[in-house]
């Protein structure tokens, strides 16, 4: 710092103001001393102004199995939102979403000195107090039901499934068939409920659910079952994979999509529009959740005012072409 004041001629106070993006200096003075930086290859050490200032500029990120397309998504979002928010993330995968692991991972990214966390465990842990949260910790939780104990951040997950099922029932179908997701995941058992809310305020017949994993073998498991059955003319599957693996079953076992079955899948996945045929799906916005879980952390670490509760994300139907009326 010595070194840079010397060359832009100034003090080394007006280097560390410049360095910490203060305010109180003049344009000409600073591009001066960013010139300096520049020539010298100076680089403000930015592990000794942690220390001094209390604040990292690093997010945290707990999550449980990543390999998930919501998950991975919306962690990819959360890094992009933070970055130009100029934070970056460490990220903390668990291995089972226990209570020791949780409290362990927050150990870990108190170690690793982080502002804040966002918690993406979207099994039902946190809403039946099973997993409990260390107090004082700024913190955002993404797919779950915190209650009012934790800021949430979530996709619409009800309104989209109410979207999908209203959708095949306009179109003349006397009731829809779903695979769901696993019976522990938040967000599957949210979008189950609606299904189901639909077809009764309808006064429809509500079928047997079918249970898979979010994998596409597991929807072709549930598709070769749904095959076989005639009077199946409408399937919602819970993610676009399920999705994936029910149009190879029904393939398989000559149903025509969506001549004979008309399907309905959850995410919108890039690959969901090159399906075949392209699948009629449910839009979530993971960039939107990313952001919002962004904004409302660093609301915190801001001290501005960050009251709990949900902050749903709406989600929105995209039609294509796996959809259309039952054949007569």
């Amino acid at each position: 710092m010595a070194d840079v004041a010397r060359l832009a001629g100034v003090s080394s106070q007006t280097v560390s103001r410049v360095s910490n993006g203060h305010p109180a200096v003049i344009e000409a003075t600073r591009q001066q001393v960013l010139e300096a930086m520049r020539q010298l290859g100076y680089r403000p050490n930015s592990a000794a102004r942690a220390l001094r200032y209390g604040q990292f500029n690093t997010i945290g990120v707990i999550l449980f199995n990543l390999s998930s397309t919501g998950n991975s998504r919306t962690v990819e979002a959360i890094a992009t939102h933070a970055a130009t928010e100029g934070y970056a993330i460490t990220l903390i995968p668990l291995g089972a979403p226990t209570q020791d692991n949780v409290l362990g991972a927050f150990t870990r990214m108190g170690e690793l000195a982080v502002d804040g966390v966002v918690v993406i465990i979207e099994i039902h842990l946190l809403d039946t107090n099973t997993v409990a949260l260390p107090p004082g910790v700024h913190t955002v939780v993404v797919d779950s039901d915190a209650g009012d104990r934790y800021p949430v951040v979530d996709t619409d997950q009800a309104d989209g499934a109410r979207q999908a099922v209203r959708h095949l029932l306009d179109l003349g179908h006397r009731t829809v068939w779903h695979v769901a997701g696993p019976a522990e995941s938040f967000a599957s058992e949210r979008r189950a409920k609606a299904w189901r809310s639909v077809l009764e305020a309808g006064g429809r017949p509500v079928p047997p659910l079918e249970r898979g994993d979010w994998s596409a073998e597991s929807g072709y498991q549930a598709g070769l079952r749904l095959a076989g059955r005639p009077d199946c003319t409408a399937i919602f599957a819970a993610n676009d994979q399920m999705a994936l693996g029910v149009l190879r079953a029904l393939h398989e076992q000559g149903r025509q999509v969506p001549s004979q079955v008309s399907l309905v899948g959850f995410d919108d996945i890039p690959d969901a529009s090159s399906y075949l045929p392209p699948l009629t799906t449910v839009h979530q916005d993971f960039a939107e959740v990313g952001r919002r879980c962004v904004q409302s952390l660093l609301r915190q670490i801001r001290n501005e005012p960050a009251d709990p509760g949900t902050d749903l994300v709406p989600t929105r139907l995209v039609v294509r072409t796996s959809t259309a009326p039952p054949s007569s």
